[in-house]
């Protein structure tokens, strides 16, 4: 959407650097903008009911009457369809802060940028913004309309699939693996992710029923890569859940076996969406999974449970750096930190490290530089089933 067809609110009590940004708005194509000097002048325009509605706010932290942070507040719990971006001189570890802190909140919001404002940062910015009508099509995502017998139906049906995205070396751009993902092929409904079948699995206590069905899948696929002449290993997701079973690791691996696969071209990436409360067991079935051969991949590494405290119980041959550290890399210097500090640690503990959410060049170029092993992302190439994986294989061997 172009900016000429956006109203942008900019919220600023300073009168010379509200000229300044609103200037700047108007140099970019922008030809609707309001300006308020505090957050209750900027409430009150965006509620007043004959008011042009606002598509994206430009607001300062430090504020009379109303702070930035009590302002994104309101944004979050009233109007978080408008995307918001944050202006502030503040210290840029205080201005991370404030961010997460408004995503908790709900606000939709598009970065944060430090003072002086530039329209290099601004159309950046821009370029990330969604229509109200997307944002709210992503929102409906954080549920699922279908019902446990509903799954479970299509579990034994045999409408789950994998999908596989492929995990490329930055330094050399080969082809090396790929990681299956669970997809739903429902007969009405098209194509469905994960986020509207994994939790209600792991509650209900039926998410070792999907993980069978896809490493199943995926190594009888893993057997037909190798027999097209493509030596690629696969990653397949296991729930910290289905840990408890002492007799896992077995069965895993007679799965495995019995399609001729060798366990070092498996991996199992371990996510950890709770805290590990059958520590024993656990700990037993991945240490014989280690001594049969297979790989081990710490997930979302820096998220949630997975943690330093999990690299120490247990022999891991490769560390995932979230995609949330990816996607703000190049505008938050902490997460630029943490990404070198992953990478450093993973080689010293001589495990691979796969960075995920790889979108644009630029994350691969930077991610390259940093020694990171692995990429994985849109920028590569979006999650595809078998037989277009196949022939995306069969394009890399012919680059």
């Amino acid at each position: 959407m172009n900016t000429n067809e956006l109203t942008f609110l900019v919220v600023e009590d300073d009168d010379f650097q509200r000229e300044v940004i609103v200037d700047i708005l108007m140099r970019l194509g922008v030809q609707k903008v309001t300006e308020a000097r505090t957050g209750t002048e900027a409430l009150k325009i965006i509620n007043e009911v004959n008011y042009s509605p606002i598509d994206i706010i430009l607001c300062d932290l430090n504020m009379p009457e109303m702070d930035g942070m009590e302002f994104l507040r309101h944004i979050g719990n009233s109007h978080s369809t408008i995307a918001t971006i944050i202006m502030s001189a503040l210290d840029g570890a205080l201005i991370e802060s404030v961010k997460k802190m408004a995503g908790a909140y709900g606000t939709y919001l598009l970065g944060a940028i430090e003072k002086p404002v530039t329209p290099a940062h601004l159309e950046a910015l821009f370029s990330k913004y969604k229509s109200q009508d997307s944002k709210s099509g992503k929102e409906s995502q954080n549920g699922s309309k279908f019902s446990i017998g509903e799954i479970l139906e299509g579990l034994t049906g045999g409408d789950f699939n994998p999908f596989f995205q492929p995990k490329l070396e930055l330094a050399t751009g080969r082809l090396i693996g790929a990681e299956a993902l669970a997809r739903w092929i429902h007969p009405q409904h098209g194509i469905i992710p994960p986020y509207a079948f994994i939790d209600l699995l792991e509650k209900s206590g039926n998410i070792d029923i999907l993980t069978f069905i896809m490493l199943e899948k995926s190594t009888k696929a893993c057997k037909l890569f190798h027999t097209n002449g493509h030596q690629i290993s696969i990653s397949v997701n296991l729930s910290l859940t289905s840990l408890a079973d002492i007799k896992l690791a077995d069965k895993i691996t007679q799965i495995v076996k019995n399609f001729g696969v060798d366990p070092k071209y498996v991996t199992l990436e371990i996510t950890e969406t709770a805290a590990m409360t059958e520590i024993a067991p656990a700990l037993e079935n991945l240490a014989r999974l280690r001594m049969k051969g297979f790989g081990l991949s710490i997930d979302d590494y820096g998220t949630g449970y997975s943690s330093m405290q999990q690299i120490t119980r247990i022999a891991f041959t490769e560390l995932k750096i979230d995609q949330s550290f990816v996607r703000e890399m190049t505008t938050s210097n902490v997460s630029k930190v943490l990404i070198n500090s992953s990478i450093e640690l993973a080689a010293k503990l001589q495990m691979k490290c796969t960075a995920e959410g790889v979108e644009t060049k630029n994350d691969w170029e930077q991610l390259k530089s940093m020694n990171c092993d692995l990429g994985q992302g849109y920028f590569i190439a979006k999650p595809m089933h078998f037989d277009d994986f196949l022939k995306f294989c069969d394009q890399q061997s012919d680059s």
